[in-house]
């Protein structure tokens, strides 16, 4: 903001370019904050810090490094084009650019003792300087300085003296030479194009899956253009250093084009091959592929709703363990098959456990098969508790597979594959008499009280005798 100052001229205002620092009301904050007080109060935060920080959603953050992306790229072409082609005569105009390059990476350096980090497991980003110091100098620091060495400051001040002092010449060259074959150290900035594009993608204003995608493959283009780029300038850069032989490439005019149609049509059928393999691996698993993506929607979920790490954690350890790498709908599958091979189905999963119950031992057939049916698959992972003591019971459970402890005021047991718990609110629909905690992953199957009593108005016969035999305290 500026403001009139006296005599009717404009002075500069500080406190409008701080604004720049701060995060932008965007689709891409309100993803990761949630509102637009929750960005606001984000504002605030780093505001009352009082340091010069540049948060990953600033609008300065975002251009920043939409030019690093741009000017990175056109270094990584132009090095290699300025080795192999220009054989030191590059012109006032590419020195002056390397000399600007180099400053830009040196001054980056500097600016990521300052650049704010996206936390993964925190709501708000890292604004603390020991932080994000700390962070930088475990991370990129040392590849970020040696990319930076300024080897344009070099050439140039060579290149100087070189035209200077002309009884040095030779010596000059070789000098020269030598830095030329030291700028391939700047090479090492293509991890920093890898990294912005990271970054580009996570603080670009719009959270869309096809924008993500889009700039995956924008990255993964821009990567091969760039070996392909290298390696022409090295196939050519070889001859140069022997002084181009009479029997090289360079000089065979028609065997360039037709290596050159060589390498593309190769190229193009390498990745038609490798395509189509992708494919056909792809579509070899597909209940990995769509757990894949159910598994990508749930981390989605859980970053929207800023859920503490630790739950995360679980709830990924649960999918897993409920899943197992692969997505099935059981419900669908069964749907599939005609009735008589779904009960036969359930029948063989699930009909010993449920014989296996005193209340059910002595029943008909149908009955169990009624009963089965009404089985809903739960998984429970380690330390979770299934059932507390005087609580409602509204299901019993059967075990198969992992182990159970269950634990009453005056005894404690364990219950392993095969075993059962909870039947007695099948009868008594009262409270629970002791609480069962999962000691391992459990894959239990539990039978509903109301399914339990809508299975049995079907069979009356059934239902006397279990009431004459069976009812009793847990």
């Amino acid at each position: 903001m500026e403001r009139a100052a006296p005599g009717g001229r404009e002075r500069f205002s500080w406190d409008g370019w701080k604004n720049l620092l701060l995060p932008q009301l965007n689709r891409q904050s309100l993803y990761v904050y949630g509102s637009e007080v929750a960005v606001e109060r984000e504002c605030i935060r780093q505001r009352e810090r009082g340091v010069f920080v540049i948060h990953p959603f600033s609008p300065l953050r975002y251009c920043y490094t939409m030019c690093m992306v741009a000017i990175t790229f056109l270094n990584l072409i132009g090095i290699p084009i300025e080795i192999a082609f220009l054989d030191g005569q590059t012109g006032v105009g590419w020195e002056g650019f390397n000399v600007f390059s180099d400053t830009l990476f040196l001054i980056d350096v500097g600016l990521n003792f300052r650049m704010g980090i996206i936390a993964e497991d925190s709501e708000a980003a890292i604004l603390d300087l020991k932080c994000i110091r700390q962070n930088y100098l475990k991370s990129w620091f040392i590849p970020d300085v040696i990319a930076a060495f300024p080897v344009g400051y070099i050439i140039l001040i060579a290149d100087l003296q070189y035209h200077s002092d002309s009884s040095k010449a030779s010596k000059m060259v070789r000098i020269l030479m030598f830095v030329r074959i030291l700028s391939l150290v700047r090479l090492l900035r293509v991890s920093r194009l890898v990294r912005f594009f990271n970054e580009v993608e996570k603080v670009s204003n719009a959270n869309l899956e096809v924008v993500r995608v889009f700039f995956r493959i924008l990255s993964l283009f821009m990567m091969i253009f760039l070996l392909c780029h290298w390696n022409g300038c090295v196939q050519y850069f070889v001859p140069m250093l022997e002084e181009f032989p009479s029997d090289c490439w360079v000089r065979h005019e028609v065997e360039l084009w037709i290596v050159m149609t060589s390498i593309v049509s190769g190229a193009l059928m390498y990745t038609v091959l490798v395509a189509n393999t992708v494919a056909l691996l792809t579509d070899a698993d597909i209940p990995a592929r769509i757990y894949k993506s159910k598994m990508n929607h749930l981390e989605d979920y859980m970053v929207f709703m800023k859920l503490p790490k630790a739950l995360r954690l679980r709830i990924s350890n649960y999918f897993q363990a409920r899943y197992q790498g692969k997505w099935y709908e059981e419900k669908d599958v069964l749907n599939w098959v005609s009735s008589s091979l779904r009960e036969e189905i359930l029948m063989t999963m699930c009909s010993g456990l449920v014989r296996k119950v005193p209340l059910f031992q002595n029943c008909d057939v149908n009955f169990i098969s009624s009963i089965v049916s009404e089985l809903q698959y739960e998984v429970f992972q380690e330390g979770d508790v299934i059932m507390c003591q005087n609580t409602p019971g509204d299901r019993m459970f059967f075990i198969e597979h992992g182990q159970v402890v269950l634990e009453t005021d005056s005894f404690q047991q364990e219950l392993c594959d095969g075993d059962y718990f909870g039947e007695t609110c099948l009868l008594t629909r009262g409270r629970r008499l002791s609480t069962v905690q999962a000691q391992t992953i459990c894959q239990l199957f539990s039978l509903c009280v109301d399914s339990f009593y809508r299975v049995l108005r079907n069979y009356p016969e059934v239902m006397t005798d279990i009431y004459r035999e069976h009812l009793s305290g847990d």
